[in-house]
């Protein structure tokens, strides 16, 4: 026999005042838990404040009572002679325990025993949570009292009761240091089970006062803004369950930039989300509009760069800013230019185009490139068009349909690098074959994308999505039928795509995609047969 698992109490969303509370305390012979030397057990159980009922029962442990022990709790043998054993008492805690959060003062020693029974018995162990009392007291009045001990607590917080190291007495006299710790936790915005769970642990004290912000927070998906006190946004996220995300910050993360975060909250803001993939697309979109100063890493950069084959009658590799206005081939765009400068030494190495940037026949000789073999240049004008042509259309092959044919000589190189022990050079090949890959995967997803037109997809949690061409319209997880979304004009198709920020979105759909079932499309969506190779398996 074992227990069921505990109710989940809406995922620790529930208000401290609808939550039941059973304030436990045990008497034992001391010793081992696995001992299960248990002599009383005392418990009073509340919720909303409210006395539902007390329990006291003494149990006979099986084994003798120090005499230590009956000097502190005045338990002796003659008392537990006659007492239930712990077979006969333990299901009857059980039964009055229910389905409440187990309290104590100093907690895990009594579940240490009430476990060691369970176990014993067939039960196993609680799947209660649990609240200890001297842990919430350190957190909330360690500065207030010469130390946590019950006593002490209790004359503190002037319990009726006096604890005297009996289970009811010492349960109730718990009880009543309880209710003064969840008073002063309320005034710190502490409202709800899980803000209560949290508590004991959370150390960022220095900004804990503004923790009701977030008192209006959804349990639900979507996206936070925090502003400050002159309304400017200063970060964007997004959450599963923005009410437990937006609080994990008040719970102890030490870094400055958090710290510094913190002190400029003046208000939170937040947008509910019918899916988690809209809430990806809108903190993506939120955080390109506004541009948060503390959104330092997902900020999108001010300008894009993408690959691009000139339009000349010898085609070469460029590096440009701007946006896409012509059918040249591109890859891209990149965050950075020195992650499209890892793409063209990429394909360098894999194919001898044009490096020169001179007129072709304007010089005397060839140029190093040619000399070193590793480009064919036509710079002396001994190169014509219909000898370069089969260097350009290898290159375009191998983006478009066979990227081994780009790939495999950049790994041939990886292994005789490292071969040769030229372990750095090795590690360099490498970085441009990983840039190469991703450049090509993001555009071949880009382009299915654009092939697939308006599509609607369901992951297997129901969520649905509407995506036009790559680009997230509109994300539902009821039972609306697809014909009642509002759909946008079908966009155009487009080779690859015009900023970081709109290529971060595909991404997050594509991705998204692979895990659902299209529904219904305007187009195929698929991608080129031959896949694009990784070095998952090379150690450099």
């Amino acid at each position: 026999m074992s227990l069921g698992v505990q109710r989940s109490f809406d995922d620790l969303g529930a208000s401290l005042h609808e939550v039941p509370f059973c304030v436990v305390d045990l008497e034992t012979t001391g010793g081992l838990a696995a001992d299960c030397g248990i002599t009383e057990i005392g418990a009073v159980k509340y919720q909303g404040g409210e006395l539902l009922g007390t329990f006291q029962t003494m149990v006979n442990p099986g084994i003798s009572i120090p005499p230590f022990i009956t000097v502190l709790t005045g338990i002796t043998q003659a008392m537990v002679t006659e007492a239930p054993h712990l077979e006969e008492a333990y299901p009857a805690f059980l039964e009055f325990l229910g389905d409440a959060v187990v309290v104590g003062h100093n907690v895990r020693y009594d579940l240490s025993f009430l476990n060691a029974a369970g176990r014993q018995l067939g039960y196993g162990r609680l799947p209660h949570r649990s609240v200890d009392t001297a842990a919430l007291a350190r957190r909330l009045v360690h500065n207030e009292v010469r130390n946590l001990k019950l006593g002490t607590l209790a004359a503190y917080f002037r319990s009726p009761t006096t604890p005297n190291h009996r289970a009811l007495e010492d349960a109730k006299a718990t009880a009543h240091v309880l209710w003064s710790l969840l008073e002063r936790a309320g005034s710190i915005g502490v409202t709800h089970l899980e803000d209560l769970m949290e508590l004991p642990t959370a150390k960022g004290s220095r900004h804990y006062n503004k923790l009701s912000l977030t008192d209006e927070l959804p349990r639900a998906p979507g996206v936070y803004l925090f502003r400050d006190r002159h309304d400017n946004v200063i970060y964007i996220g997004k959450a599963k369950n923005l009410r437990t995300r937006v609080r994990a910050y008040f719970y102890g993360d030490k870094r400055r930039t958090i710290t510094d975060l913190l002190r400029e909250l003046h208000r939170i803001e937040h947008r509910v989300c019918e899916t988690e993939l809209e809430a990806e697309v809108t903190e993506l979109r939120l955080i390109a509009a506004n541009r948060p100063r503390y959104n330092r890493r997902s900020k999108p950069p001010k300008s894009s760069h993408w690959v691009k084959l000139t339009d000349e009658e010898f085609p070469r590799l460029s590096v440009v800013r701007s946006r896409p206005s012509d059918d040249s081939l591109r890859l891209g765009p990149f965050r950075s230019k020195a992650t499209a400068d890892r793409v063209v030494a990429a394909i360098w190495d894999a194919v001898p185009i044009r490096r020169c940037t001179g007129k072709p026949g304007s010089k005397k000789g060839t140029c190093t490139f040619a000399q070193l073999e590793v480009a064919v240049c036509p710079c002396a004008g001994d190169v014509y068009p219909e000898d370069y042509r089969p260097v350009v259309e290898a290159l375009i092959r191998g983006i478009d349909e066979d990227p081994a044919t780009l790939l495999q000589p950049l790994t041939t190189k990886i292994t005789q690098h490292a071969a040769a022990q030229r372990f750095e050079e090795a590690g360099w090949v490498r970085d441009r074959h990983r840039a190469l890959a991703s450049a090509i995967e993001r555009r071949r997803a880009w382009q299915a994308l654009q092939r697939a037109g308006s599509l609607w997809a369901q992951d297997r949690n129901g969520h649905s999505a509407l995506i036009e061409r790559g680009r997230f319209v509109a994300g539902w997880s009821t039972d609306r039928p697809f014909d009642a979304i509002v759909r946008s004009p079908q966009l155009e198709m487009r080779q690859v795509p015009d900023s970081v920020g709109e290529a971060e979105e595909a991404q997050l759909v594509w991705k998204w995609l692979c895990g659902a079932e299209v529904i219904e499309a305007t187009g195929a969506l698929a991608l080129p047969a031959r896949s694009v190779p990784r070095l998952d398996q090379i150690a450099i």
